[in-house]
């Protein structure tokens, strides 16, 4: 049987193994409960089960404001994706249906998921016909595959500006070679062609899309307006996000007003990042 490729904490965060035995150690929340919080977008809050995906075809470093380097904030799951977990899609399923409780939301998020659609296909399709779960996917919006997209319910898509882009002084800083996505980032981020394929798609099935852009320039409201939805069509200003640029609570107190101040001054939604106000920056949670 084909298997999924998972980043290190695969299903998360749980406290039963594939067999409903209990498991040792406490989640990553410190919970004694499985689940944690959506902490993103328009589902922030809602109790949730994720599946985290290992690899990505894009290399995300950022600058913030006061030009420090903030990268993906899970480099487990795509700069260093070969520390990752195979397992079996029954096997998946079966860590979800014995951790899922009274919860019934699940996200599917990486890294890329849509790079392992073939796999990724059948068990979103297991996950919504037998478990009747809501599901949400996070990718970055370069690929599109409707294997996968028929049993999505919330396309939660991230776009990458340019200021994203590895340059060679951000490599330099953490001492990367130009090879792969880090060579081939900038050219891939942006590809409106499938944004508005997730959009056509969403529009005619009524499932829910949110493009939530992460934000860490004075200046990128210009390039999403201009670069982006200038080209996009029939989209609802209501699904545009704006998120502040961190992986740290530090990190977000030196974006956080900014981003507020663009999202109102331009009729768009600040979505904030909950599950790092709760948590932390840590992984599993």
């Amino acid at each position: 049987m084909s298997k999924i490729v998972l980043a290190n904490e695969g299903v998360f965060p749980i406290t039963k193994d594939q067999n409903g035995n209990q498991i040792k150690t406490t989640p990553a929340t410190g919970m004694h409960t499985s689940g944690t919080i959506q902490g993103e977008g328009k589902l922030a809050g809602v109790p949730s089960l994720f599946i985290r995906l290992a690899g990505c075809n894009l290399r995300c470093m950022w600058s913030l404001p006061n030009g420090a380097l903030c990268r993906c904030d899970t480099p487990y799951a795509s700069f260093e994706a070969e520390q990752d977990l195979q397992l079996n899609p029954e096997e998946i399923f079966a860590l979800v249906r014995n951790n899922i409780s009274n919860l019934n939301h699940l996200v599917l998020t990486g890294g890329e998921p849509m790079l392992q659609h073939r796999h990724l296909a059948p068990l979103a399709h297991r996950l919504k016909e037998e478990l009747k779960l809501h599901l949400s996917i996070e990718t970055n919006g370069t690929l599109f595959f409707e294997d996968v997209a028929q049993h999505i319910d919330l396309f939660s898509i991230s776009p990458k500006l340019s200021n994203s882009n590895p340059s060679d002084k951000k490599r330099a800083a953490y001492n990367l070679q130009p090879s792969g996505p880090l060579s081939y980032h900038a050219e891939k981020r942006r590809n409106i062609e499938v944004l508005q394929k997730f959009i056509d798609f969403c529009n005619a099935t009524g499932k829910e899309l949110q493009l939530k852009f992460v934000v860490g320039q004075p200046s990128d409201y210009k390039e999403i307006k201009e670069d982006f939805l200038a080209n996009l069509h029939n989209l609802n200003p209501a699904d545009i996000m704006l998120m502040p640029l961190g992986a740290t609570r530090e990190e977000l107190k030196t974006t956080s007003n900014m981003v507020a101040e663009m999202a109102i001054s331009n009729g768009w939604r600040f979505a904030p990042r909950l599950h790092i106000d709760l948590f932390g920056s840590k992984a599993g949670v």
